[in-house]
């Protein structure tokens, strides 16, 4: 074989494999990315059913699709451009506005417990007899976006503060990755979720006893499940939020606050042995937890008692 084509093979050959291995960097990276950011995923799971209450169960799963399709334009139209161009220009910003994301998890975690326990409610409230339902929908779905815009925002931001060591183009893969692969977890869920009372429904007309209690367990779990979902999201918003601030100010040098959770978190794992690793993360969950509580009722009593602001910005 002539040696220019073996030397040409050989370069093709070079070429496979370091694309193959700069593949595999984008999905370790991603796995990474992804882990960070499953707190915030977990409240836009829990959030957005409440978006299709009061729509007749023929429009849930259209809406649904009209909220994946804007949730998609918002992670690769609008938020991708523009975490590349803060990357690659001004890197000394994420941390800040890493935190800003953070900051408003913990609000809008602590409005939701503040709620809760009796307090004053802001911000609009869903209609539950809407007389014009187009209008209905339309104010339900760009509602739900805006939302979206939010958490994909902190999503991309947290992705990117785990991906700023790998070049561009991994970059911008890896952050297509996460907003494409959330939006379909988290809509698909949702799907799932506001369709389970006609799943039950229709199983709870079947002839078969089985098929029957199957469909009344899921018509009787639905209530219950929505309860858990919200509870579940107003923890992750505190946790995730009150972690990122957390990581943040460590980041900028004030180590107070992180090396106190820190040590809580190590003395746990000192005492508790084979269950040290889950202790210990919870611990550091729990505390995150409380901090971000703290901080999202501070920022929630400035802003209504201060500032006199009554609106609410997210869910």
């Amino acid at each position: 074989m002539p040696s220019g084509l073996v030397a040409l093979l050989d370069d093709i050959s070079l070429i496979a494999r370091t694309a193959a291995s700069s593949m595999d960097d984008v999905g370790v990276a991603a796995s990474r990315a992804g882990s960070k950011a499953a707190g915030v995923v977990i409240d836009d799971a829990a959030v957005t059913p409440s978006y299709v209450t009061g729509i007749t169960p023929d429009r849930e799963l259209p809406i649904i699709w009209k909220i994946t399709k804007g949730s998609l334009r918002n992670k690769l139209l609008i938020l991708l451009p523009a975490a590349l161009l803060l990357s690659e220009f001004l890197p000394v910003a994420i941390t800040p506005i890493l935190m800003l994301g953070g900051l408003f998890l913990c609000y809008e975690g602590a409005e939701k417990v503040i709620e809760k326990l009796g307090g004053a409610k802001h911000g609009e409230t869903l209609e539950d007899d809407p007389s014009d339902m187009a209008e209905f929908e339309k104010k339900r779905t760009s509602g739900a976006i805006r939302t979206d815009l939010i958490l994909s925002a902190e999503i991309m931001a947290i992705t990117l503060n785990e991906i700023a060591d790998v070049s561009l183009w991994q970059r911008a893969v890896i952050l297509a990755i996460i907003g494409v692969a959330f939006t379909f977890v988290v809509y698909g869920a949702v799907g799932l979720i506001v369709k389970m009372d006609d799943i039950g429904l229709h199983l709870a007309k079947k002839s078969s006893q089985f098929a029957q209690k199957v469909g009344r367990f899921l018509l009787a779990a639905m209530p219950k499940l929505l309860v858990f979902l919200s509870f579940i999201g107003t923890i992750a918003m505190l946790w995730v939020g009150g972690g990122i601030v957390l990581h943040g100010t460590h980041d900028l040098g004030f180590d107070l606050f992180y090396d106190l959770v820190h040590g809580m978190e190590h003395h746990v794992e000192m005492a508790t042995g084979g269950l040290s690793g889950v202790l210990g993360w919870l611990t550091f969950a729990a505390a995150s937890a409380v901090l971000g509580l703290i901080l999202g009722a501070i920022i929630a009593f400035v802003l209504h008692n201060v500032l006199k602001l009554n609106g609410k910005g997210g869910h």
